[in-house]
């Protein structure tokens, strides 16, 4: 897992063809802001977070995000966990995002 700022994971993101983006708030959080083309899937809901995570494609770079930080660095490690080459927290969370988001 690799910490990035707002900037850099930003520009890592919009220049990465094998990106994956994902929210891992709840349903609620989501609705209200999220960032476009975003997968969201809630950590809270263990078992669920679990068999989509083992879906995933682990070739693929995963831009996760979360509200603050927290959250999203414990999906990165449980990514890590299960085999995912390249996680990249987004610093902050949504929280310090001044990118473009979108509402559901």
């Amino acid at each position: 897992m690799k910490e990035l700022s707002q900037q850099d994971w930003k520009e890592q993101l919009e220049n990465d063809e094998n990106a994956f983006l994902l929210d891992v708030r709840t349903d609620e959080e989501y609705q209200e802001k999220h960032i476009p083309n975003s997968t969201q899937l809630d950590i809270f809901q263990a078992q669920k977070f679990m068999d989509k995570v083992n879906e995933f494609d682990k070739s693929k770079n995963f831009y996760v995000y979360c509200r603050s930080g927290k959250r999203s660095a414990q999906a990165c490690q449980i990514l890590d966990q299960v085999g995912v080459e390249n996680t990249f927290n987004l610093e902050g969370g949504i929280l310090d995002w001044t990118g473009e988001t979108k509402t559901s």
